[in-house]
This record gives C-alpha cells, sequence and structure tokens, in this order.
C-alpha cells in the first residue's frame, strides 16, 4: 500500500484541506510543559479564526499555571480520514472585554460553569499560530502549511 501524500497539493488546497481537519475534530489536544515535563489534554476550542485559536479555562487549572509559565503550546488536530494538523504557537491572555463578551455568550457550557463573565475564574486564551503543520493520514511527513497567506487573502477583501 502507498504512502499517502499531500506533497501534490498546492497552497490553496493545502489551506482548505487543513482548515478542513480543525473544524472536522471538535476536541483537539493542547500540549503545554511543567517544568521539564509534557502536558497534553483534550480541550474544546471556544472560537477559531483561520489559524488562531481561542481557548477558555479556570484560572485555578494546572494548566493556567503553565501557560503562564511558558506560552509556548502547540495544538494538534486529528480527522476521522488521520489526517492530521499541528498549530505550534504562543497563548496570549485575552484581555479584551469585549471578545471576551462575544465568546462568553455565544458558549452556553462556559456560561453554564462560571455563571458570570465576570468570574475571576475566568480565562481566555489566544493561541497565535508560528508554524502550521499538515500530515496526510500517515504520511510520516509533515508539510509546512502558509498559514500567512490565510491572513493575507482576509486582508485584502
Amino acid at each position: 500500500m502507498p504512502t499517502p501524500s499531500a506533497e501534490n497539493t498546492g497552497p490553496d488546497e493545502l489551506l482548505e484541506q487543513t482548515l478542513a481537519v480543525i473544524q472536522a475534530d471538535r476536541l483537539p489536544y493542547l500540549a503545554t510543559v511543567e517544568g521539564d515535563q509534557p502536558r497534553l489534554c483534550p480541550i474544546a476550542p471556544v472560537r477559531t479564526d483561520g489559524f488562531t485559536v481561542y481557548v477558555a479555562n479556570l484560572r485555578s487549572h494546572g494548566k493556567t499555571a503553565e501557560i503562564e509559565t511558558n506560552p509556548r503550546v502547540e495544538i494538534c488536530y486529528l480527522d476521522g480520514h488521520r489526517d492530521q494538523v499541528r498549530i505550534t504557537g504562543i497563548a496570549e491572555l485575552v484581555i479584551e472585554k469585549t471578545l471576551k463578551e462575544e465568546i462568553w455568550n455565544s458558549s452556553p457550557h462556559i456560561r453554564k460553569h462560571l455563571g458570570s463573565a465576570e468570574n475571576p475564574e475566568f480565562i481566555l486564551y489566544r493561541v497565535v499560530p508560528n508554524r502550521v503543520r499538515f500530515m496526510k493520514e500517515w504520511a510520516l511527513t509533515y508539510r509546512e502549511v502558509p498559514f500567512h497567506r490565510l491572513a493575507k487573502d482576509a486582508e485584502s477583501r
């Protein structure tokens, strides 16, 4: 059986395939570091804008301390075809009140557990990508995704 490959895929198709994997996986994994120990946990992103991913968290969770100490993170998505996407980036604390309220209002799950957008336990992170990679099924090699191209396309509209 030949090894799957995305090598013949052009940049536009590669972007489409990568975004499709992100959309298909509703429970990707977030990698953080605690000291010298990697940590991995499933997350449910509350918003995704292109390759920028928003993650809600509780101030009291260990993940918060890990990100405060080392904001370099990676999110891994896997779809039902075993295609995968890895977004490497920096987790930034979102302080924009209107953005936090938008996400609060769009997430019944967060509202149910926290009661109020002003709850000090409510933390929101924006993972800003500095690298995006795509692997077709079990191709054994990743392709670099031209994710900056998506932002440039959005700006030109």
